[in-house]
């Protein structure tokens, strides 16, 4: 299934919430990031009505081009 909207039908504008965590070192004066892992996608919105959605439920190709596109995993 592609994505779609239950409420309202929509399939062309979602909102994508992600969550990304950085690991950082502090030796002395110095500030290093030493990792910076992908973001996660944690919430899917309709944009036109704020409907959250199930990334879950969106086909397999869908979702990797989403993840691909973000970045994300």
């Amino acid at each position: 299934m592609s994505l779609c909207c239950p409420s309202c039908g929509n399939t062309r504008t979602f909102l994508f919430k992600t969550l990304q965590t950085h690991v950082v070192r502090v030796k002395g004066a110095r500030v290093e990031v030493t990792e910076e892992p992908r973001p996660a996608v944690i919430e899917v919105l309709c944009d036109e009505c704020d409907t959250p959605l199930d990334f879950g439920d969106a086909e397999d190709h869908i979702r990797q081009e989403v993840l691909l596109t973000l970045g994300a995993r």
